[in-house]
């Protein structure tokens, strides 16, 4: 069992029976998917730079990704419907809890003049996304062999009421919130 899901169980649902006053131990705030997302333009152009995208996201989460393809066409930007645009993998269960372990303990405090993250980052539903700007945090990635940076959005799916109890339980689970 990942460390992270056994403190959840043990430690982190009572807490959160005990703030909110909960009946059931099934009505506490659950982490239900961790979906990390890259947007890699250029790759529409040249499918070595989606290639090595894919190798190093597999790398980080554990997971082999998926190619996201454009909906649209878009001139500006010389993209056509269709085209390689990034990469994403949706995480769940014990490779959810590993990653969010790493992340917090490991990567989040490798970014430089780190304070912590955004607290206001939440969506209507309670959901968290969170945006990185490289993938040279993570220690799985070897700085010698990167070609490119890319940045990444890191989404915390959590099934709540209320942004306050996703808050709270992200808080819980680790997450370096910036006081304000």
């Amino acid at each position: 069992m990942a460390r992270l899901l056994e403190r959840y169980h043990k430690e982190i649902v009572p807490t959160l029976i005990k703030r909110f006053g909960y009946a059931s131990p099934l009505q506490a705030p659950r982490l239900q998917k961790i979906v990390v997302n890259t947007g890699v333009g250029e790759g529409a152009h040249d499918p070595k730079i989606i290639e090595t995208c894919l190798q190093e996201l597999a790398l980080i989460t554990g997971q082999k990704p998926i190619v996201t393809k454009a909906k649209k066409a878009i001139s500006n930007f010389k993209i056509r419907e269709g085209s390689t645009v990034g990469c994403k993998v949706t995480l769940r269960g014990k490779r959810m809890y590993e990653f969010m372990d790493r992340l917090v303990n490991v990567a989040l405090p490798r970014i430089r003049d780190f304070r912590g993250i955004n607290p206001k980052s939440f969506d209507a539903g309670g959901h968290y996304t969170l945006g990185l700007s490289d993938q040279v945090i993570f220690p799985e990635i070897d700085y010698d062999r990167i070609e490119k940076t890319y940045g990444m959005d890191i989404t915390f799916v959590v099934r709540s009421r209320s942004q306050e109890e996703s808050r709270e339980l992200l808080r819980l689970l680790g997450m370096p919130f910036r006081s304000n």
